[in-house]
């Protein structure tokens, strides 16, 4: 009986203590599978992600750099390539989705400090930009 008891309690176990999986960069996220065309085109505000985001994992599994021109949308399938205008100068750069956010209320995007270098002034911290999907 003892041993029926300790097999059922290791199973148990073992089940709560299994790895979520983790979706893949390629593969959009189930509840961002329809993207309506408001989505396509956008308005608003742009920041760039803090030095403590700096080589961790963002939400797609790739780890941020920033180097890379990589950025975070909330409703955009990873791995979308997303062209970021700067409305003020007509500066524009092109970034591939692999993070969700911003979650402040106006920002629409959030990017790596090469791709937010590429189109405005750091010193400024948030931009007015219009981003288009353009892949």
């Amino acid at each position: 009986m003892k041993r029926v008891v300790l097999c059922i309690f290791i199973l148990v176990v073992s089940a709560c203590s299994a790895q979520p999986t983790r979706q893949s960069a390629t593969e959009p996220a189930a509840q961002v599978k329809d993207v309506t065309k408001s989505t396509l085109m956008q308005t608003g505000k742009a920041s760039f992600y803090a030095d403590k985001y700096q080589g961790r994992q963002t939400a797609s599994g790739d780890l941020l750099d920033h180097a890379e021109l990589t950025a975070a949308h909330t409703k955009l399938p990873f791995g979308t390539k997303v062209k970021v205008t700067n409305t003020s100068n007509g500066k524009n750069t092109i970034v591939i989705v692999t993070d969700r956010g911003p979650f402040v209320e106006g920002r629409i995007i959030d990017l790596t400090k090469s791709a937010f270098d590429q189109i405005g002034d750091r010193d400024e911290g948030v931009i007015t930009v219009q981003i288009e999907v353009i892949e």
